[in-house]
C-alpha cells in the first residue's frame, strides 16, 4: 500500500541498504522513480502506485541514470555512455568517454531544459584531480560531448537553475559547490563558489520551481538547502548519515525522494543507522522541475 506522507518528515520507503544510493529520477508516465546503486551494480524502479521495487542488473558501476526522449534512458558507466532499455533489459555502449584514464568513472548527471545532459567523471580512488564537466548533445544522428571544466576529485550534481541560465557543480571533498552562467549555446562562464560546507560534503544537487537548491549531503545527515542568493535554508534532516540526493515527483512535483548510502560506515554506525542505504520520501511545499529527458533529433 502507499505510504501516508507528512511535510518536511522523511518516511523510509525500503530498507534494502544500498551501498551506494544515488541519482533518483521521477518517471511520471510510470508513477515511479528510478535510481542506482553505484556499487552494487544495479538499477532499481520503485513504484509510488503500489510500493513495489524492481530491479536490474548493470555491466559494471554506474552513477546516472537519465531519460531518453524516446523511451529508454542514457547511462553514465565507468567508460562512457550506455544507452538502456528497460523493457528489454539489456545495455549498449553509445560512446567512450576518457578513454585514456582507466582510473576515472562517470557519476553523476542531469538533464537541462533544452534536452542536453550535463555530467562530471571522477577519479574512483577519490585522490586524484583527474575529473571533468561535460555536456552532451544529439546531432547528426550521434552523440556530440563537449568538455567544458577539470580538476575535480568528485564531481556531483550537476544542476540547472529553473530559467536554465545557471549550472550548479560539486567537488565534493573540497566542499564546495560552483555555479557558472549558462549561454544559450551551452557555454559555462564565470565560475564561482556558490557555497562552502562546514559539516558533511555535498553531494547530488537538484532545484525546485523557485530556484531554491537541494543538496543531499554525505556524512551530514541531512539534506542542506540554499536560496539562489546563497543564503542556507533550513535543512531536513534523516536519520542516516550518508544522504546523497533528491529527486521531486508526484502528481505536483511536492513529494521529495532521497537516496542514501551505506558505504563507509563501520559495524557500529550500521547497527545506529538500520536506515542506511534506504530510500526516503516526503512531502514540501514549494514543487520541484518536472523531470526533462535527453532529445534525440527526430523525436
Amino acid at each position: 500500500m502507499p505510504v501516508k506522507l507528512e511535510h518536511h518528515k522523511p518516511v523510509c520507503l525500503s530498507e534494502f541498504r544500498a551501498v551506494l544510493g544515488e541519482g533518483p529520477v521521477w518517471i511520471k508516465a510510470e508513477n515511479s522513480f528510478y535510481f542506482v546503486d553505484i556499487v552494487s551494480h544495479r538499477i532499481h524502479r520503485y513504484s509510488l502506485t503500489d510500493g513495489s521495487l524492481s530491479g536490474w542488473d548493470a555491466p559494471n558501476r554506474t552513477g546516472f541514470l537519465l531519460p531518453v526522449s524516446d523511451g529508454t534512458f542514457l547511462a553514465g558507466l565507468p567508460d562512457g555512455l550506455h544507452r538502456f532499455d528497460v523493457k528489454k533489459g539489456y545495455f549498449e555502449r553509445a560512446c567512450v568517454i576518457e578513454p585514456d584514464d582507466e582510473g576515472n568513472r562517470l557519476n553523476d548527471g542531469c538533464v537541462d531544459q533544452r534536452g542536453r545532459i550535463w555530467f562530471g567523471t571522477m577519479d574512483d580512488g577519490e585522490s586524484r584531480e583527474s575529473g571533468s564537466l561535460y555536456r552532451v548533445d544529439h546531432r547528426n544522428g550521434q552523440l556530440d560531448i563537449s568538455h567544458w571544466d577539470s580538476g575535480y576529485t568528485v564531481s556531483n550534481g550537476p544542476a540547472l537553475s529553473p530559467c536554465g541560465r545557471v549550472l550548479y557543480a560539486c567537488d565534493s571533498p573540497r566542499q564546495r559547490i560552483y555555479a557558472f552562467d549558462v549561454a544559450a549555446d551551452g557555454r559555462l562562464t564565470g565560475k564561482r563558489i556558490f557555497a562552502t560546507f562546514t559539516k558533511g560534503y555535498p553531494d547530488g544537487v537538484v532545484t525546485d520551481s523557485e530556484g531554491n537548491l537541494w543538496c543531499g549531503t554525505w556524512a551530514g545527515g541531512q539534506i542542506t538547502r540554499f536560496r539562489p542568493d546563497g543564503t542556507m535554508m533550513d535543512p531536513i534532516a534523516l536519520p542516516v548519515a550518508n544522504v546523497t540526493k533528491v529527486a521531486f515527483g508526484g502528481d505536483d512535483y511536492r513529494t521529495v525522494f532521497v537516496t542514501t548510502a551505506c558505504k563507509g560506515l563501520d559495524p557500529e554506525e550500521l547497527a545506529a543507522q538500520p536506515q542506511a542505504g534506504g530510500i526516503f520520501a516526503f512531502r514540501t511545499d514549494v514543487p520541484g522541475n518536472p523531470q526533462h529527458s535527453f532529445v534525440l533529433e527526430g523525436i
